[in-house]
């Protein structure tokens, strides 16, 4: 499918969103958090911009189920380390682990369906962390109801990243068409809601 001019500028609008997101947005925070927001939205800049100039052929690559579980793992660590003080450590290595066993799981082909069950637990945790802890936070006084809308951002990277994924692993949850033809925008959305929390949290 070919990329169309209307996608190309939702791509740059996203670039644009997350290269300010890492030079201005995530200023006074400590090192560990900084590290993954800068990790996430860098992932996610460089995948943006590689679908500007490369088009969608871009997506037959092997890279792109690492990137799309980079970016909400990057995400929900930062959420944690800042949030969730005594689960620091247990998430980090949970990171670590995840990260490590999806690279592995692409390298080493696999006919069993370990991989997609693997990579479905990952992104379902990190997913959901996103999505629920800013909301929580928000009802709890915890945090701003700006905040909320990191958890938006976390409900509509949950989605693409999984559609990606399965896309990627042979076994897509809807035509590969449908996902090229919403990608541009749903990218373009969940990163704006990001930053809109980050702006307001």
């Amino acid at each position: 499918m070919k990329i169309t001019v209307l996608d190309r500028i939702l791509l740059l609008l996203t670039g644009m969103l997350a290269a300010w997101q890492i030079a201005v947005g995530i200023d006074g925070l400590s090192t560990l958090p900084v590290l993954a927001y800068t990790v996430a939205f860098g992932v996610l800049l460089v995948a943006g911009l590689l679908l500007f100039i490369l088009g969608f052929d871009v997506l037959d690559s092997p890279i792109v189920v690492i990137v799309s579980t980079i970016i909400p793992l990057s995400l929900s660590l930062g959420l944690v380390w800042e949030n969730l003080f005594s689960f620091r450590i247990l998430y980090l290595v949970f990171t670590i682990v995840g990260l490590t066993g999806i690279i592995v799981t692409r390298l080493i082909p696999m006919k069993n369906k370990f991989p997609v069950i693997f990579l479905a637990i990952v992104h379902g945790i990190a997913g959901l962390t996103i999505f629920l802890l800013p909301i929580i936070w928000s009802l709890l006084g915890r945090a701003t109801h700006g905040f909320m809308l990191i958890g938006i951002g976390g409900a509509l990277i949950g989605v693409g990243g999984i559609l990606l994924s399965f896309l990627k692993a042979g076994k897509p949850l809807i035509s590969r068409a449908t996902i090229l033809k919403i990608l541009p925008g749903l990218l373009l959305l969940m990163t704006a809601a990001f930053v809109a929390g980050f702006v307001l949290s």
